[in-house]
């Protein structure tokens, strides 16, 4: 389980929440048998998902982060619910790269900045919402924060980590996302950047002990802060074989034919979660007439 603090500033100018999502990353590496540095970034785009999704006031709905950067690792894609559960994967999970020079996982190298961010957001209307802005750096905080002020116009300041153990395994994980009113004042904003740049990096406060509402306060010092809820999220996929199925009926006839053809049986493997489905022959032609005939 992770966990999401969520506040608001006295004077309702500032919005922040914070989220320790270290199962949340261990179990994506797991899933997914990442690399190192894979997992640093399936981790970071996982936790920032997972706080924006809290922010949608919709229920069932969700967001979508799609990173194309042209990297090594490929595509990368997070996705959360309303209520901040989250679920993603990597193209390549199993590519690393070389350090930075000062030791540090190159997630940006991995995912690569000459490519964009976009994000899908499924607010239960006949569209969803899509924004698209170039990528920074491919390190995922940096670029998030470049969408909320191109895209809302939410001067927003992101910050993610994920500390990898020697063993390849995921130490600690988490983030914190601020988003500032209109009404915040210029002063403020500049002691805000200050507090920001003191307060370390994520991974250095959850080794040292801090939780999501101790991570806040310390960011956000001179704010008088309250919390406004608190949350336990996960790691969730919500493929299931009806799903499979009708994702099966939606590739058309014609494709099914193929699979009946050359395979005579078809194995389905959800790319969020890695649980495969089987279709037998007689199911698949079930699933042909259904697709003949809609």
């Amino acid at each position: 389980m992770g966990k999401i603090v969520r506040m608001n500033s006295a004077d309702g100018f500032l919005l922040a929440s914070a989220i320790d999502s270290t199962d949340i990353a261990a179990e994506a590496a797991r899933i997914h048998n990442t690399s190192p540095t894979a997992s640093a970034a399936l981790g970071r785009a996982l936790s920032l998902a997972s706080l924006f999704g809290k922010t949608l006031k919709v229920q069932g709905g969700s967001v979508t982060l799609q990173f194309k950067g042209g990297g090594p690792g490929g595509s990368l894609i997070a996705v959360s619910d309303n209520d901040g559960n989250v679920r993603g994967y990597i193209q390549h999970p199993n590519v690393d790269v070389p350090r930075k020079p000062n030791g540090k996982l190159d997630v940006g190298g991995l995912i690569g900045g000459e490519g964009n961010l976009t994000v899908i957001k499924d607010l239960r209307m006949e569209t969803p919402y899509i924004g698209t802005v170039g990528l920074l750096s491919g390190e995922i905080a940096e670029d998030l924060a470049a969408y909320f002020a191109k895209s809302e116009q939410v001067p927003t300041a992101c910050a993610a980590g994920v500390l990898i153990n020697p063993d390849g395994t995921v130490s600690c994980s988490g983030a914190y996302m601020i988003q500032l009113m209109p009404g915040y004042g210029a002063e403020k904003v500049d002691k805000l950047e200050r507090q920001i740049l003191q307060a370390g990096n994520v991974t250095d406060m959850l080794r040292d002990g801090l939780g999501p509402e101790e991570i806040l306060r310390k960011v956000v010092a001179d704010e008088e802060l309250i919390v406004i809820e608190e949350l336990d999220v996960q790691y969730k996929c919500y493929c299931s074989r009806d799903r499979v199925e009708s994702a099966l009926v939606s590739i058309g006839a014609e494709e099914i034919e193929s699979l009946i053809t050359e395979q005579g049986m078809a194995e389905v493997t959800c790319q969020f979660c890695d649980k495969v489905y089987n279709f037998t022959l007689d199911e698949l032609n079930e699933i042909l007439e259904i697709a003949r005939n809609k």
